[in-house]
């Protein structure tokens, strides 16, 4: 499977997605703002970081764009609406809704690893409306609902 990538102009510079070790799961997502610009992300604070590349994520995918773990433990740096899903057929920038949910103040420099992108299989589902659904033992039951 190959994943097709196009450069804006404002990543010309920057490396394409990469894993990072063998077994990695996800590429490498490096922030594309301004030389000598970094976002500064307050704490409480979100933003759109751009990553200056346009995808062609294969047909019956999706890329999924997930947190780094060390810096969501390190700073409280986090993906906003994890995992973000960057859909097959989209041919626009990919940018990073990231948010700080540290206590300090993060600062995003131009080619850092901001997230990571798995791509994985998607399944699609006729949907049917019915009268009525099979039952099952848990039912309704919802959060805690099935113990610790």
């Amino acid at each position: 499977m190959e994943l097709q990538i196009l450069r804006l102009d404002h990543a010309h510079d920057l490396p394409l997605p990469a894993y990072a070790t063998d077994g990695a799961a996800g590429l490498d997502l490096c922030a594309a703002v301004s030389e000598g610009r970094p976002t500064v992300l307050q704490p409480g604070e979100r933003a759109a970081i751009p990553t200056g590349l346009v995808m062609a994520i294969p047909a019956g995918h999706e890329g999924q764009v997930r947190a780094r773990s060390g810096r969501a433990l390190r700073e409280g740096l986090a993906v906003l609406n994890a995992p973000g899903t960057v859909d097959s057929d989209y041919r626009g920038e990919v940018k990073v809704l990231l948010v700080n949910l540290g206590d300090r103040a993060i600062t995003i420099a131009r080619g850092e690893r901001i997230a990571q992108l798995v791509i994985a299989p998607v399944a699609r589902v006729a949907v049917r409306a019915v009268e009525s659904l099979d039952e099952t033992a848990r039912a309704a039951g919802g959060f805690g609902s099935t113990g610790r």
